[in-house]
């Protein structure tokens, strides 16, 4: 019964975790690059109204690359 419950769970799983994949944003935020995993709202709720999204990726690599491709986590972005 342990195997049948168990191969189960891990069949669920691999069909989910597409649906559950994590989003990692650029964001502007108080005139800073950031990346994150908290959507927009959230963001602007923490960080400011002029908080905004610059590109969105599915895996935080890809957000870093970006981020740095901009000067890097930190550093000053143009506000909108």
């Amino acid at each position: 019964m342990l195997k049948i419950t168990l191969a189960l769970f891990c069949s669920i799983f691999m069909f989910a975790a597409p649906l559950l994949a994590a989003n990692y944003t650029v964001y502007c935020a108080n005139g800073k690059i950031e990346v994150d995993m908290r959507p927009l709202d959230q963001m602007v709720s923490a960080r400011g109204k002029g908080t905004y999204a610059i590109a969105e990726y599915n895996n935080r690599t890809d957000a870093d690359k970006h981020a740095k491709s901009l000067g890097g986590v930190g550093t000053a972005c143009i506000k909108k």
